[in-house]
């Protein structure tokens, strides 16, 4: 059996946690991949002293692999997409930081979580993705040009509202006048678009959800669409340039520019346990049921 380790940064508690993982892989005989640049991190910390393979780019990666394990916290997993993309390899998310959406394995439960892997005893949470085209063909995110949690577009250099015209499968919505726009997947319906007034979503629900960012008019409100639904956006304002973010990539791009957005033609596979599920993570995150009363 293979797994892959990703990671991004050190933080305080990156070694015990990759300690542990490591410990607990190597007495199991599996073999371990670590993504290029987090080795590099974790041997000159010394945190890994051992000899392993590596990759650092998604050619890298193939079937052979049981599972990816990032380390980190929602970004991380964000991140580690962009290596897996259309392998279908599941990502396990082990958490570093605060509670995640999507990293929700706590460091006293590893051990017992990564059993649970080995027997196959998971559950798969398969995560549609946004996918944009522009016109004229923007180059710069070439093929990374999907989203797991989000596509948004804003304002760049200016104070000033921008008017992003909408259509939905070729018919016209509405202009939104704001400080930007939102396409949320449900995966990122618990990020930006939540704390822009969007409706949570669970993941397996086949929509998106279109939420406008600091809207002038207060009757603009979020829209939850189909997940077939393509949607044309057309950006104009007093400043030359708007920004596209995909996730945590962004561009600025000619406000000429019409950007189509689409549900990417791959799923990203998130392995759930049934300790802790997205309902059970839900709950923590947004301390439902914290008021005695319930």
């Amino acid at each position: 059996m293979k797994i892959a380790i990703f990671g991004q940064y050190y933080q305080n508690n990156t070694a015990e946690i990759v300690t542990k993982v490591v410990q607990f892989l190597e007495a199991k005989s599996i073999s371990i991949a670590f993504e290029n640049s987090f080795l590099k991190i974790l041997q000159e910390k010394n945190i890994i002293t051992n000899e392993h393979p590596s990759y650092s780019n998604y050619t890298e990666l193939d079937s052979d692999f049981e599972a990816l394990i990032s380390i980190g916290g929602d970004g991380t997993i964000l991140k580690a997409a962009t290596f897996i993309r259309d392998k279908n390899i599941p990502i396990i998310g082990i958490n570093a930081g605060r509670l995640g959406f999507l990293a929700t394995v706590q460091f006293e439960n590893i051990e017992t979580l990564l059993q649970k892997v080995l027997i196959k005893d998971y559950i798969i949470s398969k995560r549609s993705l946004l996918s944009v085209k522009t016109n004229p063909e923007y180059q710069n995110f070439k093929d990374l040009d999907f989203a797991l949690n989000e596509v948004t577009v804003a304002r760049k250099d200016t104070t000033s509202m921008i008017t992003i015209e909408t259509s939905l499968n070729g018919e016209y919505l509405t202009s939104y006048w704001a400080d930007g726009l939102i396409v949320s997947t449900p995966t990122g319906s618990t990020g930006y678009s939540l704390s822009c007034g969007g409706p949570v979503l669970t993941p397996e629900v086949a929509s998106f959800v279109v939420t406008p960012m600091a809207p002038h008019n207060l009757n603009a409100r979020p829209l939850v669409i189909t997940d077939d639904t393509e949607i044309e956006l057309k950006i104009s304002g007093r400043e030359e340039q708007f920004l596209i973010s995909l996730d945590s990539r962004i561009a600025a791009v000619s406000k000429e520019t019409t950007v189509y957005i689409r549900k990417a033609p791959f799923t990203i596979s998130i392995i759930e346990f049934k300790e802790e599920t997205f309902l059970n993570t839900i709950r923590k995150k947004l301390l439902w049921g914290a008021d005695k009363r319930n």
